[in-house]
């Protein structure tokens, strides 16, 4: 089975980690896997090696142009499936697809769209007719999944295969000492989140939270992952509360995985959430979880089994959960064996990947 895989983005964040996953692990276990990215994104850039590898990116939803050039390429390489993992590449395989790219046996290629967000499919008209011409959806959760149906996509177009990390990478990535990282005191409790800074993560909850922590666990010290538009906002916010020594927004880095090993706790803020795979970076590195009960989150975490629920947007309830947290040493410390033995069953991305060929093969029947 030969698939050939669109993402678009600029951008690294989960959703790109999951397509390399994807790709490589098609590829590990002897399928053929090509994969389109932006020219000047970080996934072409992580991919340059080992890979069928082609620079393309439409400039807006309705380039005609990028299109065109990629039914071009779609002859050439005459894949049985195009995986497209997020909504411009599903509108330059929809395009092109109608532009006629049979292959060279006469039949077009099957398309799969992934949906990593738990956010309603956009109603113009344009978008209804992009989606209208997948064959399968790959929910990323049972949540998306629900959605996808509530939208109007027939169920039977639709499947769910949660995301996977690589347990023995994240388990063999080198501890960072974030008290020496971040000059923090050496004592000092830390709760950690890693996310893009955008409305959705809910980091602003985080933030009002961390004020209610700070009156019951004095020395405790957040720190927040991750860059985005809402950065100015939250600094700010943090200014308002008079926070400084107490939450840090170090901004992006590259040794994530080590941080989250250094974190006490590991916290997940979000309004929306498609399912959380920093969730399950955290999991594989034992760290015992707070999350909100948003979109596919409580398919990864049981509430009181490997961490604890609070509603969204809830900043008393999220704070009351850390000082728990933070107070019992001995449930952070079952929490993360939980966490750990959880996706090592659960949350693979060998489970993931052979999942996602069962599809693909159930397509070219």
């Amino acid at each position: 089975m030969f698939s050939l895989h669109v993402d678009t983005a600029r951008t690294w964040r989960g959703g790109q980690n999951q397509v390399l996953l994807t790709v490589n692990g098609l590829r590990s276990i002897g399928e053929r896997a090509a994969l389109v990215a932006h020219p000047d994104g970080e996934l072409r850039r992580r991919a340059a090696e080992g890979l069928e590898l082609i620079p393309m990116a439409p400039r807006t939803e309705m380039d005609l142009t990028a299109a065109w050039r990629f039914s071009r390429v779609i002859k050439r390489l005459a894949p049985d499936v195009i995986h497209a993992h997020d909504p411009h590449g599903v509108a330059m395989a929809s395009l092109a697809l109608s532009l006629g790219s049979s292959t060279a046996q006469g039949r077009a290629p099957r398309l799969v769209a992934s949906r990593r967000v738990d956010f309603h499919l956009k109603g113009n008209s344009f978008s209804r007719w992009k989606y209208r011409q997948v064959d399968a959806f790959i929910a990323a959760s049972e949540a998306i999944r629900q959605m996808l149906v509530a939208d109007g996509v027939p169920a039977e177009r639709t499947v769910t295969v949660h995301e996977g990390i690589d347990v023995d990478h994240v388990v063999a990535a080198p501890p960072v000492n974030v008290h020496e990282a971040f000059w923090l005191p050496h004592q000092a409790p830390v709760v950690g989140n890693v996310a893009a800074l955008v409305p959705h993560k809910g980091q602003r909850y985080l933030v009002d939270a961390a004020h209610l922590v700070v009156q019951n666990v004095p020395d405790a010290r957040f720190i927040i992952l991750g860059d985005g538009e809402l950065r100015e906002h939250l600094e700010k916010q943090v200014h308002e509360h008079h926070l400084e020594k107490h939450v840090l927004l170090p901004g992006f880095r590259t040794d994530v995985l080590g941080c989250i090993k250094g974190f006490d706790l590991f916290v997940m803020s979000s309004v929306t959430e498609g399912l959380g795979t920093s969730l399950l970076d955290a999991m594989a590195c034992g760290r015992p979880i707070v999350a909100t009960r948003a979109g596919g989150i409580p398919e990864i975490v049981e509430d009181g089994v490997n961490g604890a629920l609070v509603p969204p947007r809830d900043a008393a309830s999220l704070a009351a959960a850390i000082v728990r947290a933070l107070k019992d040493e001995g449930w952070r410390r079952r929490m993360g064996e939980a966490g750990l033995a959880r996706v090592r069953e659960r949350f693979t991305v060998d489970r993931m990947v052979s999942e996602t060929a069962a599809v693909y093969k159930r397509l070219r029947r």
